[in-house]
């Protein structure tokens, strides 16, 4: 968080105005040594003065004080990417501080405020134990609501029942997250087709495609996703799991997932893995890992969403609206090991000379020892 800057602007404002310390000293009614110390940062002035002072710079009060309540997103996106950076590299509870900070430095800037929530989301699991973690996506869900109850942008306030619903997630939390969404659920109303259509009477056929494409991509992640969410409530269950994982998998090469989003590629391996092992087919098992490391180490870095050779025209769309990694580089190569091969559901396969390989393998990758 940056210190404010009241001096340095008093500085420039008075130079470009083109008056001496002694001039603006005589009309705000302080001495000349008062405003020598404002300008040279060592005292601010009071309170009362500072509408005085924005009067005769011709600015507001804001302005003066270098104050922004809003950020623009490149700004937001720096944030969050030093935010993020910090967790991998500094102790939890210092950035955390630098973040609670900002958030009330922010507290009517609803987007940042919404990636702030995100951020918490991605970095709960660094929390040094369950409570300071549950404490921490608390906070989330008090930003949650911040948002709900203030903001008038439904393009954000849209977001936040999903965003919420994932804090509950993570704490565990079942009824939190059906109080977030609702219990039952509603139709969904997709607007592309239409707004294509609109485009294409008013004669601009690009952006018409453009349109369509994005909606194509959202509902593929979206149907990919509900099959992945169909295979964990199946897990139990190899022959409909394993059915699901199929046509997720078929889904995946038809639109060359591990290219278009090899995060979800990843996910589909790790899964099927998990159901093999229930299932206690440990050549599948490693068969399915074999994909998770190859997805892992050929193509994932450096992650960006991005479009493909059919999905040509959606770039700037995800540039704007989908964020790029949600945590470093660093930690996301760290959980590929921790938490996929090293995962105590594979217990079983340490022995087994394939298994060992692919953790050798992913470590080579990842730098570990």
């Amino acid at each position: 968080m940056k210190d404010i800057n009241l001096g340095d602007i008093i500085t420039a404002k008075r130079r470009e105005k083109g008056v001496t310390q002694d001039e603006l000293a005589a009309f705000v009614g302080v001495s000349k040594a008062s405003v020598s110390k404002w300008e040279r940062g060592l005292s601010y002035p009071d309170i009362t003065l500072l509408p005085v002072l924005a009067s005769y710079f011709n600015i507001s009060i804001d302005k003066l004080i270098g104050y922004a309540p809003q950020l623009g997103k490149d700004e937001i996106k720096r944030i969050y990417k030093k935010l993020s950076v910090g967790f991998a590299e500094s102790p939890f509870e210092e950035v955390m501080a630098e973040c609670e900070l900002l958030v009330k430095k922010y507290y009517s800037c609803y987007p940042f405020l919404l990636e702030m929530v995100q951020l918490y989301i991605n970095h709960a699991n660094l929390a040094g134990n369950p409570e300071r973690k549950n404490e921490m996506l608390r906070s989330a869900v008090a930003i949650c609501n911040r948002i709900k109850t203030e903001c008038s942008d439904p393009l954000i306030t849209n977001r936040v029942p999903m965003y919420e619903a994932m804090c509950y997630l993570l704490m565990g939390d079942a009824q939190g997250i059906l109080t977030a969404l609702g219990e039952n659920m509603q139709p969904i109303i997709l607007p592309g087709t239409l707004i294509s259509q609109a485009y294409q009477m008013l004669g601009k056929p690009d952006k018409a495609i453009e349109v369509i494409q994005i909606e194509l991509y959202q509902n593929i992640m979206g149907v990919f996703s509900g099959l992945i969410s169909y295979m964990q409530a199946n897990i139990g269950n190899y022959d409909k799991a394993i059915t699901a994982f199929k046509r997720a998998e078929s889904l995946s090469e038809l639109f060359q997932m591990r290219k278009l989003n090899p995060n979800n590629a990843a996910l589909l391996y790790v899964l099927g893995a998990h159901i093999c092992q229930a299932a206690k087919k440990d050549a599948d098992t490693i068969e399915m890992l074999g994909k998770y490391v190859d997805v892992c180490i050929y193509g994932f870095f450096p992650y960006m969403p991005h479009g493909d050779e059919f999905f040509d025209r959606i770039d700037p769309w995800l540039a704007e609206n989908v964020s790029s990694m949600p945590r470093t580089d660093a930690l996301v190569k760290e959980s590929m090991l921790n938490d996929v091969l090293l995962n105590p559901a594979f217990d079983s396969l340490h022995d087994n000379p394939e298994f060992t390989k692919l953790i050798r393998k992913l470590r080579d990758f990842i730098g570990g020892k």
